[in-house]
């Protein structure tokens, strides 16, 4: 009797997989890098990789709903006359009228004044739709200074310099010919139908110290009254919010490279920058070196999904966090009811990432006056309003089972890590030890 080996199955290179595979061909026939909207798809260290501790003997947890867990923020307090008072540590982030349709912006600001946060006007300029239905509105001041005067920054409840972006840390922004429209074009000052690239740093500073005259200079247009907010990529978190407290302003916000953008190169998203989770702690450091720790207040953004992601980010020393793609999700964007129309454009529902295009079938990322009229406004801001209480619950439950009655009394002792990279960028034990790595001995 004779045996035969089955034959061995072929095997596929785990360093030219499939999609690596498909962007050689797809850049050898067009001689163009690819460009996409959205976040990193691939797996980094993140909120998920830690888990809180709660009480038992050692600590004494909260009574269920009965015994009160605050969740309200105060956001510049550090020089502004009117700091920003908030119910919930969780605000929207900068997401430009351009990149989303009017519908879209309408939408996230009903939705953040129902739930007594913020929302953030991104680039290109302050709309009628935003700011009416804002409570509290912080006014972006990019390098493109698309949209900005005077007025508008009066007209802002607080007023963000962006430095940089997690998407894309030392890039700058895209919008391409398809979304200027007619509306957008004006507002931005750009010919209608022709690609936009922002520019990746501002034309009139080139340092602290010019940025701390630029604040200034902010200062004395609103009269002192606006909290200066300063954005930074997640790159060099410790010495960048050293930089910008140095500089003068009340709130650093911090984006980690999990972060969305409405479109720019995919090599930047995938290869630029470092994780929200690694970018936590320097910031925080740096705070506390400086002796500014909860008097220049922390808001961290980038992948932020869930009321844990936020209880997270707060233990490890944030303030606040910003919500992006999350947002989105909750108004209706990459929604299944349309994925007959997300095929059409050779994507599906979970993984559509042509927001450049301006096709969005849900009528958030376009332009298109029909596809925008899909998304009803008061309906899609109480969806997110919905999304942000449960985020908020989330975070008090867990907040309530470590013993703490308020968001901001979570920390680092709270916290132990499921994987040596976790532990180390959290600077929290590796479950079931006391260390770290850089920590010492076990």
């Amino acid at each position: 009797m004779s045996y035969h080996n089955p034959p061995t199955p072929p095997r596929k290179s785990a360093t030219f997989d499939d999609a690596t595979m498909a962007e050689i061909r797809r850049a050898a026939a067009t001689g163009i890098y690819d460009i996409r909207g959205g976040g990193t798809k691939r797996k980094v260290p993140h909120f998920d990789d830690l888990l809180f501790l709660g009480a038992s003997i050692s600590r004494y947890p909260l009574e269920g709903y009965r015994e009160r867990c605050e969740t309200s923020v105060t956001l510049g307090t550090r020089f502004a006359k009117k700091p920003i008072h908030l119910k919930i540590p969780i605000t929207i982030a900068g997401m430009s009228f351009g990149a989303l349709s009017g519908n879209a912006k309408e939408a996230l600001g009903r939705g953040a004044t129902l739930a007594g946060t913020s929302t953030t006007t991104g680039d290109g300029g302050m709309t009628d739709e935003e700011r009416g239905h804002s409570q509290s509105l912080v006014y972006q001041y990019l390098p493109s200074r698309y949209g900005m005067n005077p007025k508008d920054l009066r007209r802002a409840d607080a007023i963000e310099v962006v430095v940089g972006q997690g998407a894309k840390p030392g890039g700058g922004g895209m919008l391409l010919g398809q979304k200027i429209s007619p509306r957008v074009a004006k507002m931005r000052n750009l010919p209608e139908g022709i690609d936009q690239r922002s520019a990746c740093r501002h034309p009139d500073w080139t340092g602290p110290d010019d940025l701390e005259i630029k604040i200034n200079e902010l200062r004395e247009i609103t009269d002192w009254e606006k909290p200066i907010y300063v954005k930074v990529g997640g790159a060099r978190p410790y010495y960048d919010t050293a930089l910008a407290v140095k500089s003068g302003a009340d709130v650093v916000v911090l984006d980690g490279m999990q972060g969305g953008t409405a479109a720019t190169q995919d090599v930047f998203i995938e290869n630029v920058g470092m994780p929200t989770l690694a970018c936590i702690r320097p910031a925080v450091q740096a705070l506390q070196d400086l002796g500014m720790h909860r008097e220049v207040q922390l808001i961290v953004s980038g992948g932020i999904r869930s009321g844990a992601d936020v209880a997270k980010a707060l233990a490890l020393g944030a303030d606040a966090v910003a919500i992006g793609t999350a947002a989105l999700v909750a108004i209706g964007d990459n929604d299944p009811k349309w994925e007959e129309e997300y095929r059409k454009l050779g994507s599906t529902a979970g993984a559509y990432d042509d927001w450049h295009e301006g096709k969005d079938p849900a009528g958030i990322t376009t332009q298109d006056p029909e596809l925008a009229q899909r998304l009803d406004p008061v309906l899609a801001g109480r969806r997110l309003a919905n999304y942000l209480k449960v985020m908020t619950l989330e975070a008090q439950t867990i907040a309530r089972a470590c013993g703490k009655n308020h968001l901001h009394n979570l920390e680092p002792e709270d916290l132990c890590a499921l994987t040596m990279e976790a532990a180390a960028m959290a600077q929290v034990p590796l479950a079931g030890t006391s260390w770290y790595p850089g920590k010492g001995s076990f």
